[in-house]
């Protein structure tokens, strides 16, 4: 149970490796107060032989507490069937201590957006059999070689400068992932980085990079349209996996039943080589525009270590961005206005 950062980053890396790996256990998540959702989700789940996993950093999300208020409804949520992370000082927290529920820290000073790799994310991951050690691993390799000013450091200084540079005429910034697995990815990604950079900077002026996250070949038949000839108000962000540990194929016709409908040159060829071919045939119909800012980052497998490596890069890119731009990358006082009306609503 969670939501936004609270969830996000758990989710797209679970969901990333998921169709690739053969877990322990099921990791589900209950994100919205959409009753329909709810209880869909709840049908695929054993309660009593289910751990529940509490996390808030606040302690008082609505979303999230509402959902937990529910479930001890339909089983008694106890010491031997739940976890809770949240800061120290929180009701949640304190409930926790109560009632004997085994809680783990989130640091103040870690935004959820920013969490993934904290508690909130770790947590979660490892009880289903995610590798942490080769997730950290990742994130170590890139923050080691940012840090030093080695192989990270130039490629995500000199994007955030031109996105910094130029967001006045290209203020949409599109991710353009070619594998479903990334689904997830991309919501986190539209989170972080809505959520950072939207803001009013120290001069009072407003700030804004839009983030768009886009699945291939999916949205190649839609949004890529707008891209190829539409405003050129967009970057685009192109994401590659070499190798998707599947190597299903398009199977060679022994007869003549689907001569008519050809296509033979695909007989024979792994759906990993076509979804690839298809991102690089995108790939140069964009960069053959020669006024559409486009870059790629091609991911070598899905595993641990490579999903963090993207993630973590991330994270800095929006860090340095919001430095560039002189604002408080890590608050979100545009969200908290709503939650004070909600509860205001209440009273």
């Amino acid at each position: 149970m969670g939501i936004g950062g609270s969830s996000l980053g758990a989710r797209a890396i679970y969901e990333f490796l998921l169709p690739s790996n053969t877990y322990q256990k099921d990791l589900l998540f209950l994100e919205t107060v959409d009753p329909l959702k709810i209880n869909y989700c709840l049908k695929s789940i054993e309660l009593d032989n289910a751990h529940f996993v509490v996390v808030s950093k606040s302690g008082n999300t609505i979303e999230t507490i509402s959902i937990f208020k529910y479930l001890n409804a339909l089983v008694e949520i106890d010491s031997g069937n739940c976890t809770i992370i949240s800061e120290a000082k929180t009701g949640l927290t304190k409930f926790a201590n109560d009632n004997n529920i085994k809680t783990f820290e989130l640091a103040e000073n870690i935004g959820g957006r920013f969490s993934v790799f904290s508690v909130v994310g770790l947590v979660p991951l490892a009880m289903v059999g995610v590798d942490i050690d080769n997730l950290l691993n990742g994130c170590k390799n890139v923050s080691e070689s940012f840090f030093a000013q080695q192989e990270y450091y130039n490629p995500i200084i000199s994007k955030a400068r031109f996105l910094v540079e130029n967001k006045s005429r290209f203020n949409i910034n599109t991710v353009f992932s070619y594998s479903s697995s990334l689904e997830g990815f991309n919501k986190w990604y539209v989170q972080l980085w809505a959520e950072s950079l939207g803001k009013i900077n120290i001069n009072g002026t407003r700030q804004a990079l839009t983030p768009v996250g886009l699945i291939g070949p999916v949205d190649q038949h839609s949004f890529l349209q707008l891209i190829v000839d539409g405003v050129r108000d967009k970057t685009v962000t192109f994401i590659k996996i070499d190798n998707l540990k599947d190597d299903t194929k398009i199977p060679k016709s022994d007869s003549d039943k689907f001569t008519s409908i050809g296509l033979e040159y695909t007989e024979g060829l792994s759906f990993n080589d076509l979804l690839n071919k298809q991102a690089d045939a995108t790939i140069e119909s964009v960069e053959a525009q020669q006024d559409i800012p486009c870059d790629v980052v091609t991911i070598s497998t899905v595993d641990e270590y490579n999903i963090a490596k993207l993630m973590f890069s991330y994270q800095l890119l929006t860090s340095v961005i919001g430095a560039f731009l002189q604002i408080d990358t890590y608050d979100q006082p545009g969200v908290e206005k709503g939650k004070d009306i909600l509860k205001e609503s209440f009273t």
